[in-house]
């Protein structure tokens, strides 16, 4: 084997890594964007709960207020 082959068979092995990790961080990226993804559903779906939740107190409050008044 000559010194070209050498340099030849370490470029490969080098361009290989380099496809490797790209893909790896492809991956990680991929997962990362789904999980976040996930969090800010579920942080919505959590606001959205609360503001129903505050806007069904407040019409009982003020259902309650009305009949209040009527009985008076």
């Amino acid at each position: 084997m000559g010194i070209a082959d050498q340099f030849k068979d370490k470029a490969q092995e080098l361009a290989d890594q380099a496809k490797k990790k790209a893909g790896e961080g492809r991956s990680q990226g991929q997962e990362r964007t789904r999980t976040e993804g996930r969090e800010r559903t579920q942080n919505v779906s959590e606001r959205a709960s609360k503001t129903s939740q505050q806007g069904r107190d407040k019409a009982r409050g003020t259902a309650d207020e009305l009949r209040e008044r009527r009985e008076r």
